[in-house]
Formats: C-alpha cells, structure tokens, sequence
C-alpha cells in the first residue's frame, strides 16, 4: 500500500492525484476502526485500528463473517438485523442510546459505538462499518474508574467489620489495591516498635515485592524511609528517573515504572506504608492516590482496632467495645459518605445515563457501600452508641409482616407462628432497629433447627416483671405494667449455661468459621437497653430457646411523623445555608447535595472562620456543621454562639460518630436538628426542612 509524500506547494507540472492511493491511505490512517462488508457479512477491508480493536493479527479479518464480532448471546438477533438491514441499508449510528458491546478474538468484549454508511448509491455492494471505543472516552473512563474505586473501598469496608483478625485484613489489601487500581504489584509495610526498620506484612505480586516478613532498614533514602520522612503520599511517575530516593534494582529488574505510596497514620503517628506500583509510566494522578489513602485510613483504623481488642481482658467487654466501634463509626461513616454521595452523584451523571454496565458498576458499588452502613450500625446497636428514633410501633403488625416474609425465606419445615394477647399495647422503639432485631433473633432460631421445628412469636402485656428481668431495667422508677413483653421461641437445640452466659457478648459465636460475626444478640442486647427494657434468655439442651424483649409503653401519644416530604420539595430554593465540614472530600459531597436542591452555599472548613461570616445582619438562613471539626472549636459551640447572633437561624448539626450525636440530643435546644453519616441527599432535605420548620 503506498502513502501519499508530504503536501507540497502546487506546481504547474504537477502530476494528477491518484485518487486511489489517497483513499487506501485515508483508510488505514483514520483513528476509528472501520470495516467494508460486502451483501453476504463478509469482511472485504479492515484498517489497522480495528485489527488493533479487536486483537486480531494483520490480514486475520479478511473473509470473516461479520456475526463473527457478535457477542454469542445476542448473535441470533444480529444475524435477523443485518438481513433486515441488507433490504434497505441507510447510513444509521448504533450503541449511542443503548450499550452495544463487540467480541474480540480472545473472547473478552469491548462496548463500542458503531455507524454504519452504505455506498450502494455509489454503486458498490458494500457497507462501511466505523467502530468507536467509548471505554477511551475520558470522561466515561473516568466515572468507571472512580465506581471501581468506590466499590472496592466498599469491600475493604465491609472485610474490616466482619474480620476480627488484623493480619487476615492485612493479607488481603493489597490485593484489593492492586485489583481496584488495576495495577501489578501492592504491598502493606508496618513499622516496627524500635522504629528502625520496616517489616512486609502483606504484598500482592511475586517478582518486585520483598517476601512477607522481610526487614527493610528505615533510611531516609529507601523507599518507604522518604515516605515516613515527608509524612504524606508520594507519587513517582518515572522510577529510571527518580533521584529522591534509592530506587531498588529488584523494581527496575521487574520492569516497575511508576509507583505510589501513602503513610499509614495512627492517631496522628506513621505506622507504615502502603504502595502500589506499576509497569507503566505516569500511572498515578490525583484520583488514585485519594482511594490509596481511603485504604490506609481504614486499614489504620483498624489496626487501630486490633489493638484496643487487647485491653478488653481489664474492662467490661460491652463497654470497651463500644468506644471502638464508636471510634470506628465516626472514621467509617465519613468514608461512607463520601463514597455514597459520589455514587449518588455518579449515578445522575449524564454521561452514564444510557451506559448500563456503568449503571451496574455504581449500582453494586452502592449496595456494598450500604452494607457497610448496616454493619455499622449493627457496632453502634451493641456498644448502645446508635441514635434510635423511636416512635409507637404497633407490634401485632409488625410480627404478622415478618412472620409471612420469614415463611417465604426459611426452610419450609420451619412452622412459624404469631400470638397476640386481646389489646396488646404498642411499645415504644425505633421501630427499624426492632424489626432488625427481631430478625436477628429468628435467625438464630433456624440455624438452631437444621431439620425444622417451630418458631412462635408471642406479645403481650408483661405483668409483673422476673426479678432478673427487673434488675436490668436501667429506669427503676418504671412501673411493671408500662411493659410488654415480646417472646420468640423455637424447638432447636437450645444452649449450655456455658453458652447461654455469654449469648449477649460481642463476636462470641458458635457457628463455623466464616458463618457469624457474633454480632447478632449482642445487637439485639444493646437495642434494647438503650431504648430502656431488657432481654432475658430461656434455654437448656434439646429443650429450644425463648428470647425475651421488655419494651415500654409509649408515655405519652406520639406526634405523627410526616413522611410525605421528597427531596423535591421538602428545601426552600434560594435557602441560604453556611456549611462548616472539615473533612475536604465530605464537604463537596454536601455542597453538592446542597445545590442540587436549590440552596445557595457557603463553606467553611472550620468554626474560627465560620465565626467571621456569622456577623450579626448576616444572610444565612441555615447552619449545617459538623460537631467535631478537628482541633479547634466543636460544632455545638459554634451553633450556640450563631444563634446568638442571629437568633433566627436554623441549626443541623451532622457527625458520624453516634456518642456524638447522642451528647447533642440531650444538652442542645429541642429545635436543633441532627443528621447522621452516612446520608443520602433526601435525608439531607428532610433533616432541612425539619430544622428550618423549626427555627421559624
């Protein structure tokens, strides 16, 4: 095929243009894949992008069918398409309103864009085909990448609550960092007490990384030494040109190019260091180094974790977990925040409103995120650190729901069934923190009966309260009748005293590796003594299991909560609202949320610089900040000083650590409003409109 010579001024002996020779170079030099296909699918003609597309070797595509490059799935409907479109071709673009997806030699697929151009009108029998990666587009490429992101910190989330053991956790991030940044090589290097040396806890990748166990010497001059002496991320877009630092000859040998790493901070001290590399030059940017130190803050905290659950032998279990999982909660649900807010936003973009396997990406990214909120809150239910909502919750209803959806999930030799006393009252509860706890329980009773039994729910007024029962009320002064009582009983195996003693612990489990977190009852447990009752348990070998609830009675009628408020119209628009977040990440996620609704915003990243917008005349019709901002002045101190100022101005406060928002209930004024982390963006409009509604 020969080429066309560079552009020259034209001459008045000039030969004629080769018109030919121009085509067939137009052809193979155009960026987009194309193909000429004659009447029967055959490919005449393939340029170089698309061989180079659809990882075929030059020449392989002349001659195949093009039902070849069909996904198998849908190939018979192709093949119907093509026929049709053979009896009356027209120039048509496809896969822009819909997710179209080419096969490619070794069998992967690749979503495309395909326009399709016949030239019957110049009289030849054939259809040209252009063909478009649209995974190149940058910002396609980029929203992927960040769900990707997402639900991988999503899954490192979920593996640090369930996972007691630190080194399991260890062993496994480098893994998740390499697969979710799509690199080779990933390792977790902790420092040692003596500070002296670093040692390879964990490390994904077999040729550059040392082996798990090995020292390396703490200089200044080694890797993860220049990482620990600047005390942030370090990015390194060309190793064969790097001179801040030694590089190692085994990265170089490996082929490594480019690399990442991020400190590893416990309570403000580096512990170690996590770092990525790649074979590739200029692999890293902004993004990747933001997940990389979402892993760390995770993976520090718990570590963290691991080392609190040492002093549980010189306190009370239920207690000193309960300040971890709160330390936790607060650090978690701020990631939590950050990463379900972006989802939400991702989710809109419209970008990926036709891409469906985006859609799949950020809609599994969200249910994991959410998983990790539900286990959260399972922590926050048994260190009694949660903030409940309760309301009157009529219980005949709420067991009749659960028993006909528990009939339809477990196993069918399982007879469940309800008793309600004549005129059982309701009882006073957050009445999804009942429901989960009740689940919780009758879970429990199925895996006591692999091979069937029953499982009978039973309400009722309590009477006069067991002496045990009254003895865990933590309100003496209550009166016995202001009880009732909710029984679940099954005929499963039942429990040793041994067993039964310790029911209530946290991550104390009888089931399989891998089958329980132990955290049910010890969920079921803290619920209930925060919402002032008690739990008693009935058990002995063979003999089945009765799990009792005393909750109390609503005190009074509880004002009818309105639900009806949607995210559309629940916020005034032109509200004006100061937002004070420390948190730089989780401040964009809600000045987002804030102007997706209509409000004008300004931000704050602490309360000394909010103070000198709060002028007395000030515009603001709305405070939303967090409670803990850093080392300076806390949020409540803030609201307190804004109101006085202004004495018209809404308050919301927001924090992700429940102790938090607990504290604030019970000292600051009834018309302040709280909002835990994680939220959605119709939370946040809710929480809105309660607090302005108030303030007015």
């Amino acid at each position: 095929m020969t080429h066309p010579a560079a552009p020259q001024p034209p001459a008045a002996s000039a030969q004629p243009v080769d018109d030919l020779s121009v085509y067939r170079s137009l052809f193979s030099a155009y960026p987009d894949s194309l193909l000429l296909v004659d009447a029967d699918g055959r490919i005449v003609l393939a340029n170089p992008s698309a061989t180079a597309l659809l990882g075929y070797a030059e020449g392989e595509l002349i001659g195949l069918g093009v039902d070849a490059l069909v996904p198998d799935s849908i190939r018979p409907r192709h093949a119907s398409y093509r026929q049709a479109y053979g009896h009356a071709p027209r120039p048509r673009p496809m896969g822009t309103q819909m997710e179209l997806v080419a096969k490619r030699r070794d069998g992967s697929e690749v979503m495309v864009e395909i326009a399709l151009s016949p030239l019957q009108n110049h009289g030849l029998p054939y259809v040209v085909a252009a063909i478009r990666d649209i995974g190149a587009y940058p910002r396609v490429k980029q929203a992927l990448q960040r769900a990707r992101h997402s639900e991988h910190l999503a899954l490192l989330g979920r593996i640090a609550v369930d996972e007691r053991d630190p080194q399991q956790l260890l062993m496994q991030v480098p893994a998740i960092a390499a697969e979710a940044l799509e690199v080779e090589f990933s390792s977790v290097l902790l420092l040692e007490p003596n500070r002296q040396e670093f040692r390879v806890a964990s490390r994904f990748g077999e040729v550059a990384a040392a082996p798990v166990g090995t020292r390396i010497p703490n200089r200044a001059d080694s890797p993860p030494g220049y990482v620990l002496s600047q005390g942030r991320p370090v990015v390194v877009d060309d190793l064969r040109l790097e001179d801040r630092f030694q590089v190692p000859r085994t990265y170089l040998d490996a082929g490594i190019v480019s690399a990442l790493a991020v400190p590893l901070s416990d309570r403000g001290r580096i512990v170690g260091v996590l770092s990525v590399q790649s074979l590739a030059p200029h692999r890293f940017g902004d993004d990747e180094t933001r997940f990389l130190e979402s892993m760390a803050n995770l993976l520090a905290t718990c570590l963290q974790r691991a080392q609190s659950e040492e002093a549980l032998n010189h306190a009370q279990r239920l207690e000193s977990v309960g300040q971890l999982t709160g330390g936790i909660a607060h650090d978690f649900n701020n990631l939590l925040t950050v990463i379900q807010g972006n989802l939400q936003v991702l989710e809109e973009l419209p970008a990926l409103a036709g891409d469906e396997f985006g859609q799949q990406l950020v809609g599994a990214a969200t249910r994991a995120a959410k998983r990790g909120a539900e286990l959260t809150s399972k922590l926050l239910a048994f260190s009694r650190r949660q903030v409940l909502q309760p309301s009157s919750v009529d219980v005949g209803a709420m067991l009749e729901s659960l028993a006909d959806m528990l009939r339809r999930t477990l196993d069918q030799r399982i007879e469940i069934s309800v008793e309600l006393a004549p005129e059982c009252p309701p009882v006073l509860a957050d009445p999804g923190q009942l429901e989960s706890a009740l689940l919780n329980i009758a879970i429990n009773a199925r895996d006591a009966m692999p091979e069937g039994g029953s499982l009978r729910f039973k309400a009722e007024l309590a009477g006069a309260l067991p002496a045990d029962v009254r003895r865990e009320i933590d309100d003496p002064s209550a009166m016995d009748e202001r009880f009732v009582r909710i029984a679940i009983s099954d005929t499963g195996s039942g429990m040793p005293e041994e067993v039964k003693e310790r029911a209530f612990e946290p991550f104390f489990t009888t089931k399989q590796a891998g089958r329980g977190t132990g955290l049910g009852l010890s969920t079921v447990y803290g619920f209930v003594k925060q919402s002032r009752g008690a739990v008693a348990i009935d058990s002995a070998p063979g003999a089945g299991t009765t799990i009792a609830l005393y909750l109390p009675r609503p005190w009074a009628e509880e004002a009818a909560v309105d639900e009806s408020l949607h995210d559309g119209d629940a916020v005034r628009p032109g509200l004006k609202v100061l937002m004070v977040e420390d948190d730089t990440e989780v401040r964009v996620v809600a000045r987002r949320f804030l102007e997706m609704l209509g409000c004008e915003v300004t931000t704050s990243p602490s309360a000394e610089q909010a103070l000198l917008l709060l002028k007395p005349g000030a515009a603001f019709d709305l405070l939303l900040t967090d409670i803990a901002l850093g080392s300076g002045m806390r949020g409540t101190e803030l609201a307190r000083i804004a109101q006085e100022r202004l004495p018209s101005l809404a308050i919301l406060l927001m924090s992700g650590f429940s102790a938090e928002l607990l504290d604030a209930d019970r000292d600051s004024p009834a018309g302040w409003e709280l909002l835990p982390k994680p939220y959605t963006r119709a939370e946040l409009a809710r929480a809105i409109a309660r607090a302005v509604s108030g303030a007015q």
